[in-house]
């Protein structure tokens, strides 16, 4: 899937809106609220829709998923492969995570992601210029920049939520009723650790400090775990207006190939 979408891309005039839908002749794009849906592909019509009501990025991703869509459905020894491997639920679950695969490879291809690492290293500052000049969620540009790093380096995106608790008896919310947490966050391959959503990050870490004082910062530190264990980690907190772009490295012994991953 990743070769079929960047033997599509190279072929492109450029990866704005229209100029992604360059490749597929007869296909038009139609933009209409479609109430919780993210956009469709219509074959029989040959119509790509996209819900005109969710954010900008959100629209072009869900562009390049949908014109993977094509892309398979226009493959038919892929197609025959998938239909011989799997059937019912499964099938489609498969189809729609290849059709993820597709969307990251038409928007953020090698060469640019390569380029953010040449420039900036695998850090916090890599993974904003990425979800800028590609124009994806920082959520999307972590996991295609985790993918292609080498280091023992895990990402993360933090920001400004509300807590979620079931105890009545908890101490009450900070001003503001918000506090910082893990969003998403995503290792290089190896890395056995990861950040679970909702993870607090505690005031006087790196990146809240980063947040608050809107500087980068890069200091030796650790990993906020939820399970309170601290593992060192050098931290390369970057600011992005209500967030923070986070790379913790890690000791190289916490890069283990064959260990599975999960929280510590």
């Amino acid at each position: 899937m990743k070769a079929l979408a960047a033997t599509y891309a190279a072929d492109l005039p450029g990866l704005d809106t229209h100029s992604l839908m360059h490749g597929l002749n007869g296909v038009q794009l139609s933009f209409l609220p479609m109430g919780d849906r993210d956009g469709a592909f219509d074959p029989e019509h040959s119509v790509i829709l996209i819900n005109s009501r969710v954010r900008p990025e959100r629209q072009r991703f869900t562009l390049a998923h949908e014109i993977s869509h094509a892309l398979l459905l226009g493959d038919d020894d892929l197609l025959s492969d998938l239909h011989d491997a799997f059937e019912g639920d499964r099938l489609e679950q498969v189809i729609e995570t290849l059709c993820n695969v597709g969307a990251a490879a038409l928007l953020m291809p090698d060469d640019l992601i390569a380029g953010m690492l040449a420039r900036f290293g695998p850090t916090g500052r890599a993974l904003g210029e990425l979800a800028r000049r590609a124009d994806v969620s920082a959520s999307t540009a972590l996991y295609a920049l985790a993918e292609h790093t080498e280091a023992p380096v895990l990402y993360a995106v933090c920001a400004l939520t509300r807590p979620e608790t079931d105890d009545p008896d908890d101490s009450p919310p900070p001003p503001g009723g918000k506090v910082l947490t893990v969003r998403v966050s995503g290792g290089a391959p190896g890395v056995k650790y990861s950040l679970r959503p909702g993870t607090p990050v505690p005031d006087d870490h790196p990146v809240a400090v980063a947040l608050d004082t809107r500087l980068p910062i890069v200091q030796d530190s650790y990993v906020p775990f939820r399970s309170g264990r601290r593992m060192p980690a050098q931290v390369d907190a970057f600011p992005d207006r209500q967030r923070v772009l986070v790379s913790f490295l890690l000791p190289g012994r916490a890069a283990e190939p064959a260990a599975p991953r999960g929280e510590a």
